[in-house]
């Protein structure tokens, strides 16, 4: 049986998980793996920023569409990026597709990443920058990182930009934070300076249920107000790590060799929804 959000099973419960899950040998497929081919941080946050807001539909498409992506950008997408035009960028992605999201939406992406590295040096300095000190988390920061990257075109719909300041859980955009605040066998980390107290857990469709099961919310949205009431049960067990355990709970719902037996409470159920793209 499964203990209750206020029972104090509960830590040793999700603590159990992420000693058996979070390691690298349960990491593929996940789309955090591409992160481990950069040891540069200019080159790994733009890959992570990539590989994460490719991070929706099914867990093979995910995988060939970022490598399709980063492949073009080797070695480094860095120096890529800072010797492309738009017009060669239009080029060079024209006919890639990811689901919903087009050539041209993924060159509005890369686009503004390129003015952000023109600007500010690179992701992280420009992230850091926009920064409060009254933050409980990192949301208000994120609003405002999405409208630099969306630059001139601010006010133009793209799938791989939503914003926490319009209500979405921005599952991909807290994803990517996760890999770069944190630090752990799976975690890459190397953003200093961000406190990993200020994460929100990202959420999708089984994280929304892995949540409902264990207590943690009894909202039917998967927006962004569900994932900070869930955030917030999990500070309670970590106030300093709220999303330790999110690579731990999530392999029960994507790895074929991983007996969520053990846990029948976050084990997945037949028919489960794809992840929400936002």
């Amino acid at each position: 049986m499964t203990p209750s959000a206020a029972s104090p099973g509960m830590k040793e419960y999700l603590d159990r998980l992420y000693d058996r899950y979070n390691r690298q040998r349960f990491v593929r497929p996940d789309p955090v793996q591409f992160l481990y081919r950069y040891k540069d941080m200019r080159d790994r946050e733009i890959a992570g920023l990539i590989a994460s807001s490719l991070a929706y539909g099914r867990v093979t498409q995910i995988i060939r569409s970022i490598a399709s992506v980063l492949n073009r950008m080797q070695p480094s997408p860095f120096l890529f990026l800072s010797t492309a035009s738009e017009d060669s960028l239009t080029e060079t992605f024209s006919g890639f597709r990811h689901r919903f999201t087009d050539g041209r939406e993924l060159t509005a992406l890369l686009t503004g990443i390129k003015a952000i590295m023109a600007r500010h040096g690179s992701l992280h300095r420009c992230f850091t920058g926009l920064l409060r000190s009254d933050d409980e988390t990192f949301c208000t920061s994120l609003a405002s990182f999405v409208e630099e990257l969306k630059g001139s075109s601010g006010s133009a719909y793209n799938s791989l930009l939503p914003s926490p300041a319009k209500g979405s859980a921005c599952k991909r955009l807290n994803l990517f934070l996760r890999w770069m605040v944190r630090s752990d066998a799976v975690d890459p980390g190397g953003w200093s300076g961000l406190s990993a107290a200020h994460l929100v857990v990202p959420l999708d469709t089984h994280m929304h249920r892995i949540g409902r099961d264990l207590g943690f919310t009894e909202r039917k949205q998967a927006d962004m107000k569900t994932a900070r009431e869930i955030t917030d049960c999990f500070k309670r067990i970590r106030p300093e790590d709220p999303v330790r355990y999110d690579f731990a709970l999530t392999r029960l719902g994507i790895r074929s060799d991983v007996d969520p037996g053990k846990y029948p409470a976050v084990a997945p159920r037949a028919g489960a929804a794809e992840p929400l793209p936002a």
